[in-house]
């Protein structure tokens, strides 16, 4: 199949207008505006639920130049609204690979964008920060685009990780471990289940809403509070369950949309971020070891820093290198922590794996 020459257009917001050709599916699609600074990985980015609500511009120069391979996903579809890039390709050389990224993007209903200048384009997010936007390969009237991407919902205030969660309750690992994790599920990716999984784990993975008398059916080691999309202070049922959770004092360990609700569950506020982070290369310093991480992110809101510096039973265990932003915090009086950052870091480096290693042993000793 070559490559279409259907002329697509974005727009902005703000009004800026691009022209580019269309890629994956024709149609339109709007949601945030994102990049991901990221040169490999494309395919467990799109997958990853955290994305859910977001049209993502991909930096690195070619994306899909390896293919799609089944089992490379951090979740059962495509999660992104839309994908904007300077070059979407159709071949690929990896001989793993089960398909192209242009049938993979139709089969999942992706609308696409590519010839844009993506490096004008994410230096313009930095500058005026995060908004919303529309692609579209069907209308190429700018009133009508306007129009349609008016109806787009701010992700400020919204509401998400509900409708990621899974419906139903699963369960993976050895049914005989002496280490049982009760796993509240906002949008969790399959290799942090996977990475919990590995080091011998049990784990029951429960819906968003799920209850605290349901959690407990499971008699659990450990509490773990995942990743997922929008904005945690629109999750109040969320931080009611785990105040309820921190109770019970059994250790918790909370992963990016999870470290923002363990946050809130504290009284230490959210906020939206300029233009969040996002990509593979992010270094995070762990002020307990004084050691340097390289970390994967994928962040549009943070913990209010001040908030955390004033407060007297939260410690700060990891700070941004770049901006100094929160990226870790742990309670004084309770085994619970957490991180901003992706440990299991699918794409990305492995640096800071050895927290799934630190919540196992907690539990071992609790």
């Amino acid at each position: 199949m070559n490559k279409l020459s259907q002329t697509a257009i974005l727009l902005l917001e703000d009004g800026h207008i691009f022209y580019g050709q269309a890629f994956g599916k024709i149609g339109t699609t709007s949601g945030e505006l994102c990049f991901n600074t990221g040169m490999t990985g494309y395919q467990e980015v799109f997958t990853d639920p955290s994305y859910t609500g977001q049209v993502l511009i991909m930096n690195n120069v070619h994306v899909g130049n390896y293919g799609v391979k089944d089992i490379d996903v951090e979740s059962n579809s495509v999660k992104i609204r839309g994908l904007i890039a300077r070059n979407l390709e159709e071949q690929f050389s990896r001989i793993q690979a089960n398909g192209s990224l242009q049938d993979y993007l139709v089969a999942n209903n992706l609308v696409a964008i590519e010839g844009i200048d993506t490096r004008a384009l994410v230096a313009h997010i930095r500058t005026s920060g995060a908004m919303n936007c529309i692609i579209s390969s069907e209308i190429l009237d700018e009133d009508k685009l306007k129009a349609e991407l008016a109806k787009c919902p701010s992700m400020d205030g919204l509401e998400l990780a509900s409708t990621v969660s899974t419906n139903e309750v699963y369960e993976l690992g050895d049914v005989n471990s002496s280490i049982k994790i009760a796993v509240l599920d906002f949008g969790i990716k399959k290799n942090i289940l996977n990475c919990l999984v590995e080091r011998g784990a049990h784990v029951r993975v429960h819906p968003a809403k799920t209850s605290l008398n349901e959690l407990k059916e499971f008699n659990p080691n450990g509490y773990f509070i995942s990743n997922g999309p929008g904005d945690p202070s629109a999750m109040p049922y969320a931080v009611a369950t785990i105040k309820e959770i921190l109770k019970e004092n059994r250790p918790l360990f909370g992963i990016c949309l999870g470290h923002q609700l363990l946050a809130l569950a504290n009284d230490i506020p959210t906020f939206k971020m300029h233009h969040g982070h996002r990509g593979l290369n992010h270094p995070v310093k762990n002020i307990i070891t004084g050691r340097c991480e390289i970390t994967t992110q994928n962040h549009g809101f943070g913990v209010d820093p001040e908030a955390v510096r004033k407060h007297t039973n939260v410690e700060i265990t990891h700070l941004n290198l770049n901006d100094n932003s929160i990226e870790g915090i742990r309670l004084i009086d309770k085994p619970a922590f957490s991180v901003q950052y992706h440990p299991e870091a699918t794409p990305g480096p492995h640096d800071s794996r050895y927290l799934f290693d630190d919540f196992i042993t907690m539990m071992h000793q609790n």
